[in-house]
């Protein structure tokens, strides 16, 4: 039986250990994380792709773990219809795709706290060749015949495969979050009831639909209404202050909620005051975390190196506005 070590626990290294799991392979997944992953205010558009294992192997059905919605809106700074059309989208949240996935592997072989930090692969025709040898944060030590590198947009793996290869800051963010629908007034739901709701700015946009509660829930009053706002940031300086958390703490990737600094979120909540419509603004200044995500393009020539691979977002990041990210990490794998 082939053995595998999938680095990386999120969507797209789920999909891949279970997909190699049915395939008759011996799977662990290693999530450098030390507590089960959550991704609050994730919401996500979920096209067949992310929601293909799910449906053709997990006896789940759409319906089961996505909110949906029969119109695109556009509105306008006065809060009036701008354009609409009828077009059905599926929504659904990072937490309920990824607890679905999660159940159908087991917490058996998920191993929380198993950061790599490097891997090998022994040459020649002895009794090591033909693998990957895998060291861990603890220094604690792995082999198996196959490494599958899920680690996301900030990939060691790939560094260590292509160090010359490196994520593009694509000159923009997004604040992004979530408020639980019960918590908007009566007009802001009619305003938004049953669409994918946009804004178009200057050099920006904003957007919000409704997902899944945490605990899953699709009944109308116990979702989330997600929201993804882009901004366009200046590298350097500026963004350096964005991304500096309230621990002072500089990140590079996402600012999780909780952690943007108190002058930020109210520089953000005023200009949502300012300048959306009614129903949007009550939606951004309602969040109690929001968080920061910033945007990079990232491609590597290959994706197979002997025994060792890049999935996903490791591999490729694909920007969020055709909401192919989750599909293509989902697909990858």
């Amino acid at each position: 039986m082939p053995s595998v070590i999938v680095m990386g626990g999120s969507l797209g290294g789920l999909t891949a250990a279970l997909v190699l799991r049915d395939a008759g392979c011996d799977v662990r997944v290693f999530e450098r994380s030390s507590s089960a992953l959550q991704a609050r205010g994730a919401g996500i558009a979920a096209l067949d792709a992310t929601l293909r294992y799910l449906t053709e192997r997990g006896a789940c059905r759409a319906e089961d773990v996505c909110a949906s919605t029969g119109w695109i809106r556009f509105l306008g700074a006065d809060g009036g219809i701008r354009h609409e059309q009828r077009h059905r989208y599926r929504f659904s949240s990072w937490n309920t795709i990824y607890r679905s996935l999660l159940r159908l592997f087991g917490a058996g072989r998920y191993l929380l706290g198993r950061e790599v930090v490097a891997f090998t692969q022994p040459a020649g025709d002895g009794a090591e060749a033909g693998g990957v040898d895998v060291a861990l944060a603890d220094g604690s030590r792995a082999r198996a015949d196959l490494l599958v590198c899920a680690d996301g947009v900030g990939s060691t793996a790939r560094a260590r495969l292509l160090p010359g290869v490196t994520p593009s800051y694509a000159g923009y963010v997004a604040w992004r979050g979530t408020l639980p629908e019960r918590c908007l007034s009566p007009a802001t739901r009619e305003a938004l009831d049953d669409a994918i709701t946009y804004q178009v700015l200057e050099r920006s946009h904003i957007l919000v639909y409704p997902i899944p509660g945490l605990d899953g829930s699709l009944a109308p009053g116990d979702r989330l209404v997600n929201l993804v706002w882009y901004v366009n940031v200046a590298a350097g300086p500026e963004l350096g202050r964005l991304m500096t958390g309230r621990d002072g703490i500089r990140r590079t990737v996402t600012l999780p909620p909780g952690a943007v600094a108190g002058h930020a979120v109210a520089a953000m909540r005023r200009t949502a005051a300012e300048v959306l419509a009614a129903p949007i603004a009550e939606v951004v200044t309602g969040v109690a975390e929001p968080f920061v995500q910033v945007i990079y393009d990232i491609e590597v020539p290959r994706m197979a190196f002997g025994r060792a691979c890049l999935i996903g977002d490791a591999a490729f990041a694909v920007r969020p506005h055709a909401a192919a990210g989750t599909a293509k990490a989902a697909e990858d794998g």
